[in-house]
């Protein structure tokens, strides 16, 4: 699905001191499952999220999403991406704070509202989100709650490919394990991005990508090594 080559990002790349946050990665992620992207704070991590997302351009080598670059696409078709195939999850839940957990997921979703409230219902189901929390604003659940309402919200379009940017950071490890055990599900079906510095929520990942700074300093599969 995606594959990296060559791929560097250069910041302040007119100055005379570049800074490499991604030095000629080379890098192929699968269709469907769990990846976990790990590494300390400055690593690269979440620049090879932003890249793989669109939200960036590298400023060397190339990423193709299905064999489309997205390094040369227009910025019409990098949007066209960002809601019809990609899903997010950040650290932060970003719930508008006035709006139910129902109606902040169905504010995503592309479909007519009767159709999205009965999608939105179907899936707070399978996570774990009772009807009774759906009428509750933010403020009234609990962070474990108000993330997979998130997570919810990231699901409306059944993006193909779901990027979590640090998604249990803020939550205690009981919260942590049940939103991971959310992105575990969904990517039976479809590829889940983990980006995380913590080891222990990606131990079920079926491929881990070790960051180190600005490269790929080790690949896991399935608890083996490349």
């Amino acid at each position: 699905m995606f594959e990296l080559k060559d791929a560097t990002m250069i910041y302040d790349i007119d100055k005379e001191e570049k800074v490499y946050a991604m030095k000629g990665i080379d890098l192929v992620l699968p269709d469907k499952g769990l990846v976990g992207v790990i590494g300390p704070s400055g690593s690269g991590k979440s620049t090879m999220m932003y890249v793989l997302s669109t939200l960036k351009k590298l400023t060397g080598g190339d990423v193709t999403y299905n064999g489309e670059s997205l390094n040369s696409i227009s910025e019409k078709r990098c949007q066209e991406l960002r809601r019809s195939e990609f899903g997010f999850v950040f650290q932060r839940h970003y719930l508008i704070p006035y709006m139910s957990a129902l109606d902040n997921a169905v504010l995503a979703s592309l479909d007519p509202v009767s159709k999205a409230r009965s999608k939105a219902e179907a899936i707070f189901d399978d996570i774990g989100i009772k009807k009774s929390e759906l009428s509750k604003i933010p403020a009234k659940l609990s962070g474990g709650q108000r993330q997979r309402v998130a997570i919810a919200r990231a699901m409306m379009n059944d993006p193909r490919v779901l990027f979590a940017d640090e998604p249990t950071a803020s939550l205690d490890h009981e919260n942590a394990y049940m939103v991971m055990d959310c992105l575990k599900e969904y990517s039976k079906d479809r590829l889940v991005i983990v980006i995380t510095h913590d080891h222990s929520i990606i131990k079920d990942a079926d491929m881990i990508v070790e960051m180190w700074d600005g490269t790929v300093s080790g690949i896991r599969k399935n608890g083996g090594e490349e």
